[in-house]
């Protein structure tokens, strides 16, 4: 297994699809939200997919802001959820963030996945909101940061 950075438009629809699957077919997240102005190869975020087997798998995009990185869109196709894919997702996402000089990531993540994040160094910073129809908590983590 094995992440990379996404480089090409083939790459990106990848992602897309791996999205799809997961949170319109699986979580019915309208189609129109899933999709925003931010997925494209150009714009403030850089986007990963992770590899199991040499085949794509699982996907999550890092939003740019001042020092901080924003992790979004972070998912796994179902069968491949445990094997441990979501921390190289993580780990890839947060060596992007602090090679642009984040100081801190932050991420909503849905309440069933609070004890993962909490694993790899997320704080819980709000108490459960909606979002897409789905519980979610802000977690962060502070990073060293790099410049």
């Amino acid at each position: 297994m094995h992440a990379t950075k996404i480089t090409s438009e083939e790459e990106l629809k990848k992602a897309f699809a791996i999205r799809e699957q997961v949170f319109v077919k699986e979580q019915g997240v309208p189609l129109e939200v899933e999709f925003d102005q931010y997925d494209t190869l150009a714009g403030i975020c850089e986007h990963v997919l992770v590899f199991y087997n040499e085949q794509a798998v699982g996907t999550g995009r890092v939003r740019f802001m001042v020092e901080v990185g924003k992790f979004e869109r972070i998912c796994i196709l179902e069968p491949y959820r445990k094997f441990g894919l979501g921390k190289v997702i993580i780990k890839t996402l947060e060596e992007m963030a602090e090679e642009r000089g984040a100081s801190q990531i932050k991420l909503h993540g849905q309440t069933q996945a609070e004890g993962f994040y909490t694993k790899l160094g997320y704080q819980t910073s709000s108490k459960p909101f909606m979002e897409d129809g789905i519980p979610h908590v802000l977690m962060i983590k502070e990073v060293a940061k790099k410049s």
